[in-house]
């Protein structure tokens, strides 16, 4: 049972860390960004013939407080502050990278093993990686959710699937297109804005509230629920 004491209006946890509060040689606050944003969009990669690898973060410039909220946190281990880039067609990126380090190639090889990303066996979800992972690819549809896991194989999202239930969180496979992705139905779903509500940034809030769905989403809603 999760036990969660955080006041949903205040964003302390973000601000503070705790003396000896690591994973390794980032705090648990870091921990839980870096494993969130791996499950979304983030990526670990190495450049050229470095050793090390470094952890990128990049979202669409709209959300540059989210970015910027993250670099925050990383901030010890990045040279050049975020910055903007245009990105594919008229999008416009707002990105940072950290220097190549030990510490990510630690990561690195935990999710790149074979140079490709792939799902840890051994990945656990807490309730703020989750917050972040929701934030990174989560989608609300009337009063379920979808997150956006099409990158990963089958397996990879049993895999999570399997991670949601140890919290209390029941989700099944719904079909995008060629692709599937995580389906929360709408009891889960509450239970999933419990856990998550106090840890989700004040530019996410709307994500946490009723969306009307469309009519593509109610076929796809018909389908996984018939599963």
């Amino acid at each position: 049972m999760w036990l969660i004491t955080v006041n949903p209006h205040s964003l302390q946890w973000y601000n503070e860390v705790k003396k000896g509060d690591t994973v390794g040689s980032l705090t648990s606050i870091q921990h839980a960004i870096l494993v969130g944003s791996m499950l979304g969009d983030g990526t670990l990669r190495k450049q050229g013939a470095r050793k090390n690898a470094l952890f990128e973060v990049n979202h669409s410039v709209k959300f540059k407080t989210y970015v910027d909220w993250k670099w925050k946190h990383f901030q010890e281990y990045v040279l050049t502050p975020p910055k903007s880039r245009l990105g594919k067609g008229v999008r416009v990126a707002y990105r940072f990278t950290t220097r190549s380090l030990p510490i990510f190639t630690s990561y690195y090889r935990w999710f790149y093993p074979n140079q490709k990303k792939q799902l840890p066996d051994n990945i656990k979800l807490d309730a703020k990686g989750l917050a972040v992972w929701f934030m990174d690819d989560g989608t609300r549809c009337r009063n379920a959710t979808y997150f956006n896991t099409q990158q990963f194989r089958i397996a990879e999202q049993c895999l999570l699937r399997r991670q949601l239930k140890k919290i209390g969180i029941r989700s099944t496979l719904s079909r995008d297109k060629q692709y599937w992705r995580l389906y929360v139905d709408t009891e889960s779903t509450k239970r999933l804005m419990q856990i998550i509500s106090p840890y989700v940034l004040s530019c996410f809030q709307y994500k946490l509230r009723y969306d009307p769905v469309t009519t593509e989403s109610k076929d796809e809603i018909s389908n996984a629920s018939s599963r």
